[in-house]
């Protein structure tokens, strides 16, 4: 089994906190990591199973009175048994009594929102990583923010960064051995998740425009969003758009970036940008093969950037990385594609290029950056197709992506 890194979290969560939500995509491997943490005093039951289900509906509270300390997976197919869990966990507090999962983010729902506030501790787990494939423990971002970049070992040039990229981060996905394989897989897994995991959040009305929805925000990640034109394109209102894509980002299909804003900055672009949370779903979604990617390399940029981005909220969420994930675009065309700023307000960017080479245009957003914000600018740097580090300045460098998993 590939360790995840966000194990030791998870762990160290439950030496002290009563609950631990454990949320992400489905079949990500979530229910593989807390079934690893099934003790004698810790049992495993599963939402997913119609009995269990049934029961959890049908009496919460009498349902989680039975349990004592357990583990249970899919959480969000009942919400309401998160106000059960506050009632035990009140009447009999104590560290790790509850482990729990979701496949959906059922904290933005407002009847459970609140409902276990100070008692519980919310850890993402995301698809593996391009380091935990490669056994690794990446620690990328933290030199980034000191300053820094180490060269990689191994970088993936070319071809093999395609394949990478194409292949996503499902652990099911990485096990098939062939292109088309792999493909199926995540046709059937979107189709899955449409159906289910969005009934469970939602009750939407013309559920089959979702799968067509979903293809159609396929040709929109890492752009700008604009709601009523791609609700046009189906025949929706910007309104049901923009929910559509909102309850998308509740099951971790999607992510949206918020755009980084500062009055050191005039006339910034406030529209947020659009990012599939997994490379190979979004592959699947646009119909794109390594050898189409090959033969057309400009279909490749933005999934590269998505893929990167990606690559970044795995990173801040293994780490515990306390910063804001934003993209940086101004009305003069100069923008950056990630902009981290943690708490303490230091800030670091990166920019993503699918080429080997790399312009100064390519590096003008970064420096418009660091310039407008002087000792707050930790590092910037513009990740390409190549294998060694160039640096531009003394904050500023062109590295290679493989630098990533470093």
């Amino acid at each position: 089994m590939i360790d995840r890194h966000i194990e030791s979290r998870v762990l160290d969560a439950l030496g002290d906190t009563p609950v631990v939500l454990v949320i992400g995509p489905r079949r990500s491997g979530k229910t593989t990591l807390v079934r690893s943490m099934e003790t004698n005093e810790r049992t495993y039951v599963t939402l997913d199973d119609q009995t269990t289900l049934d029961a959890a509906k049908a009496d919460p509270v009498g349902f989680i009175r039975g349990l004592g300390c357990a583990v249970i997976d899919e959480i969000q197919r009942v919400p309401e048994l998160l106000l059960a869990i506050k009632k035990e966990v009140d009447e009999t507090n104590g560290p790790g009594r509850f482990l729990l999962t979701g496949s959906a983010n059922i904290l933005t729902l407002p009847r459970v929102a609140d409902s276990l506030a100070g008692r519980m501790e919310t850890i993402r787990m995301y698809p593996l990583s391009a380091s935990e494939q490669f056994g690794r423990r990446s620690t990328f971002l933290e030199g980034l923010f000191e300053g820094r970049v180490a060269a990689p070992d191994h970088p993936v040039l070319g071809d093999d960064l395609v394949d990478l990229v194409l292949r996503g981060g499902f652990p099911e996905v990485i096990a098939r051995q062939s292109e088309a394989r792999r493909q199926a897989w995540a046709r059937s897994y979107l189709d899955s998740i449409l159906l289910k995991d969005l009934q469970d959040i939602a009750q939407i009305e013309r559920l089959t425009e979702l799968p067509r929805f979903v293809r159609l925000l396929a040709h929109y990640s890492a752009e700008l969003i604009n709601y009523s034109e791609i609700g046009g394109k189906i025949g929706i209102d910007h309104k049901t758009a923009r929910r559509y894509i909102g309850l998308l980002e509740q099951i971790f299909l999607v992510s949206v970036a918020a755009p980084w804003h500062s009055n050191v900055l005039k006339q910034m672009v406030k529209t947020p940008k659009l990012h599939f949370v997994d490379s190979a779903l979004l592959a699947a979604a646009k119909g794109l093969t390594a050898d189409k990617v090959r033969t057309d390399r400009t279909a490749f940029g933005p999934m590269l950037e998505s893929f990167v981005y990606g690559e970044v909220r795995k990173q801040i969420a293994a780490n515990d990385l306390e910063a804001s994930i934003n993209h940086f675009r101004d009305y003069a065309k100069s923008e950056v594609d990630i902009v981290l700023e943690r708490a303490d307000g230091m800030l670091v960017g990166i920019e993503t290029k699918a080429s080997a080479t790399v312009g100064l245009s390519d590096v003008k957003g970064l420096q418009k950056l660091a310039d407008a914000t002087g000792d707050r600018f930790a590092y910037g740097a513009v990740l390409y197709d190549g294998d060694r580090i160039i640096p531009r300045s003394d904050k500023l460098s062109i590295v290679p992506l493989s630098c990533l998993w470093q």
